[in-house]
């Protein structure tokens, strides 16, 4: 009850009043913070949802070591809980007694091989018994590997015999891929004196670029007339980039290519984006694929329709849900596709 009594002096706050007392600059400052920062925003990770508040100083820096001692320690003085039925490693129960150890085979049963045979089978090894059954089909002896290996080889693949153990295939180790080296002021730089060397801007997997640079560089591709492809993908773009890209796509007459796959744009940020694309006449390939949420079926019929209007774009990268706009959209892209086919031949 305290906590509803002490929050009863901001029921009759005037927040028109405020705004309206605010400056330009702090107007500005507000829309950034409230574009990175919003408590309600499920696409955002926890930790960049509010603001870091802790009042505490740093006690000193990370040690690694200390801290897995520590929590070992805590581990180790956390009492056991008692088992409800104590384990005694008593065994219960009868060993199972093969009644028949030596089962004699039936004389209908029996194979007579030629000498010659007989002897080679006996004194065979179990690795070359393994190729043999592969060749015969008997394929219920050994591993699939195993199995297939013996076939395709032309020398003994199995060393280990028919009753090895099975194990896993040794996998190559693929390094990590490096970090990518976009100085992203420098680029906007670029982009803003219109660098002639400056053909693509590549900005994938960034995920610290804040979301008012972001939407300078859309501002500043409006009237660059040198960057052909542009691809932001994995940057946790959102709306209000969506928003800028749409508007930068009203005016942009250079840009070939455009990538913003993996991002948070939402079905109102897409519907921005495709409206946008009807005016554009230069895109040629659109990935819009693997946002954090399902775009939905307006936004799928939107899509197909714009592709359908749009006589450009003969690559575009979106996995459909529902039937109707894929078939629509394909036939789109194959009728793009072989206008340009005509046109190259004219």
């Amino acid at each position: 009850m305290s906590l509803l009594k002490s929050l009863e002096k901001y029921r009759d706050v005037d927040e028109d009043a405020i705004l309206k007392s605010l400056t330009e600059a702090e107007i500005a400052q507000l829309e950034n913070e409230l574009e990175e920062m919003d408590p309600e925003n499920a696409l955002l990770p926890a930790g960049m949802r509010q603001r870091d508040q802790t009042k505490k100083s740093p006690t000193g820096p990370f040690d690694r070591d200390a801290l897995l001692t520590h929590l070992e320690k805590e581990a180790l003085e956390v009492e056991e809980r008692e088992d409800l039925v104590p384990f005694t490693g008593e065994k219960r129960g009868k060993p199972f007694i093969d009644k028949n150890p030596k089962r004699e085979i039936p004389k209908e049963e029996q194979i007579t091989l030629e000498p010659e045979l007989e002897e080679a089978l006996a004194n065979a090894t179990d690795a070359e018994m393994c190729d043999i059954a592969a060749i015969l089909g008997m394929y219920t002896l050994m591993s699939n590997k195993q199995y297939y290996d013996a076939l395709c080889s032309g020398e003994i693949a199995n060393k280990e015999g028919i009753n090895s153990v099975v194990k896993p295939d040794t996998y190559k180790v693929v390094p990590d891929e490096p970090p990518n080296p976009t100085n992203v002021e420098e680029t906007l730089k670029k982009i803003k004196n219109n660098d002639k060397d400056l053909e693509e801007v590549n900005l994938n997997n960034i995920k610290d670029i804040p979301i008012p640079t972001l939407k300078d560089i859309c501002e500043a591709l409006k009237h660059n007339t040198r960057v052909k492809k542009f691809s932001i993908v994995a940057t946790r773009s959102n709306d209000p980039v969506a928003y800028a890209l749409a508007s930068m796509l009203k005016e942009n007459k250079t840009l070939e290519s455009l990538n913003i796959e993996s991002n948070f744009i939402t079905s109102e940020g897409m519907k921005a984006v495709i409206q946008a694309m009807k005016q554009n006449t230069t895109i040629m390939e659109l990935k819009i694929d693997n946002q954090r949420q399902n775009l939905g079926d307006s936004v799928e019929m939107e899509i197909a329709k714009m592709l359908e209007e749009n006589s450009s774009i003969i690559r575009f990268g979106y996995h459909f849900t529902q039937q109707g706009p894929r078939a629509r959209a394909a036939m789109a892209i194959t009728k793009n596709t072989e206008l340009r086919r005509q046109k190259r031949k004219r």
